[in-house]
């Protein structure tokens, strides 16, 4: 049997690993994928500071820590189940069964798929897809291309089709409807962008995002948006126009394109057609949460986070005894701050699993705060209003499972 079972070898889980396995616990780390890196695997981009991040190399460095620790790492593994029997708690895998007393659960996140008519032809991805194709499989996904889906994610893995010498033509928003939720409302749209302004490409757009952040002045800015749209990094965004269907035969040919009004809706009589060989949809993430649902652990809705979240405190732990969380499933951030959380979850349970070290509580003190320091330095947020969203979280944790004066966790299970 195991100490500690980690399902999700991405940053989180392999820095989890990491702080377990120095405590001496033996762990093990198994990750559906055919190598552990998880999302670190398909980032390339440029710091503020002028260094590069590159995942791939970062994932490997951590998978070679992890290894000199002696933490086992099996890939193509994927959990269908979870379950406590006892103290122990039993996952289940399409290549047996794991029993653990500690669990982390750090399975990341997911693209929210928007469906888009003709969305089932050869050529059609959604934008984390043209990241993994073209930054880990090296595949070119195209030569000319437009993004369905104004967001965070997009324009950073924009930049990074764009290094690989791939065109991307255009960025349009995907049609107004229910399933497009917020996506496909321009002024929804340019709200959550303005949260990162500070990453406007021009010093005319960092000072025109300002005056925008004003309702009135942000009602006339979409008003009269350029008809030809406004570059990012060279590539023409349109908050005026949305995709209505994806053209081809038995491949991406176009896509049909309509002008819209500042509150969505399509102006008749406006659409063409306009080439491409490939179309990347951006909907943005979510948190991946499904295998803590499964294991019991509860939920709240918090936008700011994502989505659905499980309970959990700071130090990573949740209402069920010995199940551990980090990483997007907590909220969605960036690659940095799942790397500091899983530190905090290793650490915790590390404290919990009873490894006496005079140092613990301090290092697990230090890693909490490493996290909100990530966090405030943090270039990209790509939900905004984070720090409200996490602030939200541990008012609940505090005041649903805080230990009363008893020493007993109100609410706790297990």
């Amino acid at each position: 049997m195991h100490d500690v079972i980690v399902i999700g070898g991405g940053p989180a889980g392999l820095a989890g690993a990491i702080s377990c396995a120095g405590f001496g616990l033996n762990v093990t780390v198994i990750d559906e994928f055919i190598k552990p890196g998880g999302r670190l695997l398909g980032q390339l981009h440029q710091e503020p500071t002028g260094e590069w991040w590159n995942g791939i190399e970062k994932s490997e460095r951590l998978h070679q820590e992890a290894k000199k620790l002696g933490v086992t790492i099996r890939c193509g593994v994927s959990v269908h189940n979870i379950e406590k029997e006892g103290s122990i708690w039993k996952v289940h895998t399409n290549n047996g069964t794991l029993e653990a007393p500690y669990v982390l659960v750090a399975t990341g996140a997911a693209e929210y798929p928007i469906p888009v008519h003709g969305w089932t032809l050869p050529g059609v991805m959604s934008i984390g897809a043209a990241q993994v194709m073209t930054n880990v499989h090296r595949v070119k996904v195209g030569k000319k291309g437009i993004i369905i889906g104004a967001n965070i994610l997009a324009f950073a893995i924009l930049n990074e089709l764009q290094l690989a010498g791939i065109h991307v033509d255009r960025i349009v928003l995907p049609e107004k409807n229910d399933l497009s939720r917020k996506s496909g409302d321009p002024e929804e749209v340019i709200k959550s962008l303005l949260k990162a302004s500070h990453l406007a490409p021009s010093p005319f757009l960092r000072i025109g995002s300002h005056f925008m952040k004003n309702d009135r002045m942000r009602k006339i800015g979409l008003r009269f948006f350029p008809k030809n749209g406004m570059k990012i990094n060279g590539t023409p965004l349109h908050l005026r126009k949305a995709a209505l269907e994806v053209i081809g035969k038995s491949k991406v040919e176009g896509v049909r394109i309509a002008d819209i009004d500042s509150t969505g809706n399509i102006v008749s009589g406006s659409e063409t057609i306009y080439e491409a060989d490939f179309v990347c949809i951006a909907g943005g993430l979510y948190p991946l949460a499904e295998l803590a649902a499964v294991a019991g652990c509860p939920f709240q809705y918090v936008p700011e986070l994502g989505g659905h979240v499980p309970h959990h405190s700071e130090t990573m732990e949740t209402p069920l005894e010995g199940l551990f969380v980090a990483g997007n499933i907590t909220g969605i951030e960036s690659g940095k701050i799942a790397l500091a959380q899983g530190t905090v979850a290793g650490l915790s349970i590390a404290k919990q699993a009873g490894k006496s070290s005079e140092t613990i509580d301090h290092q697990l003190q230090q890693a909490v705060q490493n996290v909100r320091v990530v966090r405030k330095q943090a270039v990209i947020q790509f939900n905004p209003g984070i720090d409200h969203g996490r602030d939200k979280m541990n008012e609940l944790w505090n005041r649903l499972y805080i230990k009363d004066n008893t020493g007993v966790h109100r609410g706790k299970i297990g």
